[in-house]
């Protein structure tokens, strides 16, 4: 219930400060409760690339529709537009199900619970996820197909959800990368930061089916 000292968002290696830290990308908004079960949304924009990163950090206690929300999004449900306030680029994004990437970021809160209701694929339009959460691979899997997205990157066992991975993946991925070479990205970062060793990094990544 507090952005500003959350460890996935105001912490220094939370979404939020370190993308508006990061010389690759620009924080170009943020603003207060776009919906009721979001604290925050700060949109980023890429230096080099048309890319638009559209991050909400969820109250503590929703934790089961974030995951529920991104799932949707996953599927290509619910696309939400995102017209940029006067200050910024004119500029209206589609975030969301409109996305052509989602990524969930925190904890593996199916480790917990069930969810109610599982989305479904909404169209043919290809989607990309990234889940970096405690062995995401395990819990997300079932969910993540019905939804028709494809799992560019997620975990296999206990992880630190950072945003230097998230920044890495992103990289490769703005890049065009193969899977194989994000994954390699993640656990470079992954290590440089939790000095694991590179081997363990690339074992707790995975990519793909």
């Amino acid at each position: 219930m507090d952005p500003g000292h959350n460890l996935y968002w105001g912490a220094a290696a939370g979404v939020k400060t370190f993308f508006a830290r990061s010389g690759d990308w620009t924080l170009v908004s943020c603003w207060q409760k776009p919906k009721v079960d979001v604290m925050e949304r700060c949109v980023f924009k890429h230096r080099q690339a048309d890319v638009y990163l559209v991050a909400d950090a969820y109250r503590g206690d929703q934790i089961r529709e974030a995951i529920l929300d991104f799932f949707d999004a996953a599927a290509g449900a619910s696309p939400e537009p995102i017209t940029l306030p006067p200050s910024s680029p004119d500029v209206t994004l589609s975030a969301r199900g409109g996305s052509n990437l989602v990524a969930y970021v925190g904890h593996d809160g199916l480790m917990d619970f069930k969810l109610r209701l599982i989305p479904r694929k909404k169209n043919e339009i290809h989607r990309d996820a990234i889940i970096l959460a405690c062995a995401s691979k395990q819990y997300f899997a079932e969910a993540l197909r019905a939804s028709g997205a494809y799992p560019l990157l997620w975990t296999t066992n206990l992880m630190a959800p950072e945003a230097y991975t998230l920044k890495a993946a992103l990289d490769g991925w703005i890049g065009k990368e193969n899977g194989e070479q994000i994954r390699e990205r993640a656990a470079v970062a992954y290590d440089k930061y939790q000095k694991c060793g590179l081997r363990g990094a690339r074992r707790l990544f995975a990519t793909g089916w």
